[in-house]
């Protein structure tokens, strides 16, 4: 599947896909990594029981609507994601989403390269924490997680291909021991407290995986069957991603600990614990670099793609330097402020609006206003309402700020002001 000619700014041809099985191997990957598990031990720490049920729940049909809704675009297309988000948002508007998606996704590859160090420190060092030495580990790391992105998407697919069965059997063998040990009442006895409320579990699950749910295209172009789009958002967000945070909530009561390291460890997996790490950080960090540097090319492409890989892996580098873990779940809040009204106004262009605006050969505007304003709106809302207590139809943010900026982009369209709405190129 390695591409004979550019596909960071063409079209994916009919000789590059591949059955979606192969496309949706490369999504789980993301729903098996740790920081899949960590959000399982938060969500179900910070809410009860009840409540995370209900979270996880809300979440997994919103990821799955918004994945499947995109990587159906990409499938039937070709495109990816920032070519959409281009054709959405024109050129201008484009620009600066594809700069936020892209710091975004450096900042995952900072959040995955912590974990990936902190593991490995703890396997061959126990408590030792010198930050040295854990800098030297997320260097080695990083650029070897760089290097594999070289290669293009063919190697993360064949990478994912190999390891996604090693972190399903990961999973499966930490529900088995966990079964051993703590009866599956535990689960809803040992969690009784609220410290958060649903909308904040729902930011929380929708936050780890947004920034793949709306970037699904990038995968999904390569699929062969239109259907692939939408079978692999269902399997990746709501089959995998949750099993994978109720496995870790439940593993998190039977071991006792709220550290998904410790965890591990606890496991005796001993040297394997490298593996189980290295198989839930490489095939991401790669795919994270990946799709960062789609968003970047896209407005640079006078710039080789490989320079614009490796700038960006040393930022992300840098954001792991500076501990990005420390900030996870205010992190995971802010991305989807920033990035859940993307999925809706992209969706409703498509479908509804401007349907013509993506066939082949049509034109990109410069600057398609109501969806840029509609955005604003949508993103400013969600980030308020982290702060403030803002009124709402459903209570939970990331569907208010989607069903907000989707409106508004219909009204938006509408209306159109003369002059103002849709700025053409000449």
């Amino acid at each position: 599947m390695e591409p004979p000619y550019d596909t960071d700014t063409q079209s994916v041809q009919p000789e590059q896909k591949v059955n979606w099985p192969r496309v949706a191997s490369v999504s789980a990957m993301v729903s098996f990594s740790i920081p899949t598990f960590v959000t399982g031990i938060e969500l179900f720490g910070a809410l009860s029981w009840q409540h995370a049920f209900i979270a996880m729940g809300i979440g997994a049909v919103l990821l799955t609507l918004i994945g499947g809704l995109m990587g159906d675009i990409g499938a039937a297309t070709g495109k990816n994601s920032y070519m959409l988000v281009q054709r959405a948002f024109g050129k201008r508007g484009a620009a600066m989403l594809n700069l936020l998606f892209a710091l975004s996704l450096v900042g995952w590859f900072g959040v995955n390269l912590d974990l990936f160090s902190a593991s490995i420190m703890q396997v061959i060092g126990g408590d030792n924490t010198d930050p040295v030495s854990a800098t030297v580990i997320e260097a080695i790391a990083g650029i070897a997680m760089v290097g594999t992105t070289l290669f293009g998407f063919s190697m993360i697919n064949r990478l994912s291909t190999w390891l996604v069965p090693v972190m399903v059997a990961f999973g499966i063998g930490l529900l088995w021991l966990a079964l051993g040990m703590t009866p599956v009442s535990a689960l809803t006895e040992s969690h009784s407290h609220i410290s958060h409320t649903i909308s904040d579990g729902v930011n929380m699950i929708v936050g780890v995986i947004i920034i793949g749910a709306i970037i699904l295209p990038d995968i999904t172009r390569f699929s062969r069957q239109r259907r692939g789009g939408v079978y692999t958002a269902f399997w990746s967000y709501f089959i995998a991603q949750s099993a994978v945070l109720l496995i870790a909530a439940y593993a998190a009561v039977a071991f006792g600990s709220r550290d998904i390291l410790n965890i591990i460890m606890a496991m005796g997996l001993g040297s394997w614990a490298l593996l189980i790490v290295i198989a839930g950080s490489w095939v991401l960090n790669s795919l994270n670099i990946y799709s960062a540097q789609l968003a970047v090319s896209v407005n640079l492409p006078a710039v080789s793609a490989n320079v614009i890989s490796v700038v960006l892996g040393c930022l992300g580098m840098l954001a792991a330097f500076f501990n990005i873990l420390d900030h996870f779940i205010t992190f995971l809040s802010i991305l989807t402020a920033l990035f859940i009204p993307v999925a809706g106004i992209v969706a409703l262009d498509v479908h509804r609006i401007r349907s013509q605006a993506y066939s082949a050969g049509a034109r990109v505007v410069n600057l398609n206003l109501p969806a840029v304003v509609a955005w604003v709106a949508g993103a400013s809302y969600a980030n308020m309402s982290l702060f403030y207590a803002l009124p709402g139809i459903t209570e939970i943010t990331a569907i208010d700020a989607l069903l907000l900026a989707t409106l508004l982009y219909w009204v938006g369209s509408v209306i159109k002001p003369t002059g103002t709405a849709i700025l053409e190129n000449n």
